[in-house]
């Protein structure tokens, strides 16, 4: 009986040893097993996953000289200069001065004949003298209105005569063309020479091809 009780107690010890060492080496499993878990990447994932506040410093420096580049600095302005106001010449003639009236040779029916700039043909009064004041006055002022104003060529005309200015009716300064003063026909069209010899007073001044400036 002191045997067997003997070898009981002996058994139960031993189960009791054994219990205990299989509750302490759990814990250690348990940790080795966590830190392992930790270690792993997930079996979903294509490679290591950083962790989001991790961000390479080589990585930011190139971004930023890259964002640097792809944007260049503006060029400066070149400077600008602005001309002046330019002297006029004396012979410039696209602008005529107020009170100027521009001849001009234009081609007609009748040939080439001295008018008006915007083609008014002018005409001369047979009973008018060469150098004198005119002398078409009243009722005939108002069929032929005389040509008035400061005569100018226009830049494309060459005249073989020359302008001047006489008294006509009125007292107005009446253009002259050698000498002889200048009409307009009261209605007329331009480009029209339907008042050349009327009353076989009036006529126009006839004029050529040649006393237009070509080049």
């Amino acid at each position: 009986m002191r045997k067997s009780g003997w070898t009981a107690a002996t058994g139960i010890g031993s189960l009791v040893l054994l219990l205990a060492a299989c509750g302490g080496s759990s814990p250690s499993t348990s940790a080795a097993g966590s830190g392992s878990s930790a270690a792993q990447p997930s079996s979903g994932s294509s490679g290591p996953v950083a962790p989001a506040s991790s961000v390479s410093p080589v990585a930011t420096a190139t971004k930023s000289a890259k964002g640097s580049s792809s944007s260049p600095a503006a060029p400066s302005p070149k400077p600008h200069h602005t001309a002046g106001p330019q002297p006029s010449s004396a012979d410039d003639q696209s602008i005529p001065a107020v009170g100027t009236t521009v001849m001009i040779v234009q081609h007609s029916n009748l040939g080439y004949v001295l008018a008006k700039a915007g083609g008014q043909v002018v005409y001369t009064y047979s009973k008018d003298k060469k150098g004198g004041p005119g002398t078409c006055t009243g009722s005939c002022a108002s069929t032929w209105p005389a040509a008035t104003g400061t005569p100018q060529a226009g830049p494309a005309d060459h005249f073989p005569g020359t302008f001047t200015v006489v008294k006509g009716a009125g007292g107005v300064q009446q253009i002259a063309y050698n000498g002889m003063p200048l009409y307009t026909f009261a209605g007329a069209k331009p480009y029209s020479t339907a008042g050349n010899g009327i009353d076989g007073l009036w006529h126009v001044v006839k004029l050529s091809a040649g006393d237009i400036i070509t080049s």
